[in-house]
C-alpha cells in the first residue's frame, strides 16, 4: 500500500491526514485502495462504523464498498447528502440501519471529494 499517497489524498479531500489510523489498518489488514490510471485515487481503512474511506470520486468508494469482504459492526457512515452514493448503496440491495446528522462546533472544512466518515473523528 502506497501510503504517502493515501495520506496525500486524504490531505486533498479533507485538508488533514489520518496517518495513525491509515498504518493501523494496514497492520490489521484491513485497509484497501483503489487505483485509476495506475495512481491511487481511493483509499479505505475498513468498511465499517469504525474505519473511513476517501476517494476522489463517488466511483472510487463504489469499488471500495464492493470490494469489501464484509461490512463489521453495524455497517459503516454513507454521507445522505451524496445523494448519487446512497442511491448506489440501495440500488445495490444495502439498506439504512440508522440515520445520523453531522453536527459541528466552530469552523467546519467541506470534504473537496468523496468520503465515508468514522465514528472515530
Amino acid at each position: 500500500m502506497d501510503l504517502p499517497a493515501c495520506n496525500a489524498l486524504c490531505w486533498r479531500v479533507h485538508g488533514f491526514d489520518r496517518a495513525g489510523e491509515l498504518a493501523d489498518a494496514v497492520k490489521q489488514g484491513t485497509a484497501n485502495v483503489v487505483e485509476h490510471l495506475g495512481r491511487v485515487s481511493g483509499y479505505a481503512t475498513g468498511i465499517a462504523w469504525f474505519s473511513h474511506a476517501v476517494g476522489e470520486t463517488n466511483e472510487d468508494l463504489k469499488a471500495l464498498i464492493g470490494a469489501a469482504p464484509a461490512f463489521l459492526g453495524p455497517g459503516f457512515l454513507v454521507p445522505s447528502r451524496n445523494g448519487e452514493l446512497m442511491r448506489w448503496c440501495l440500488g445495490n440491495g444495502l439498506r439504512i440501519a440508522s440515520q445520523a446528522t453531522l453536527m459541528t462546533i466552530g469552523l467546519y472544512g467541506e470534504p473537496q471529494g468523496a468520503y465515508l466518515p468514522s465514528v472515530l473523528y
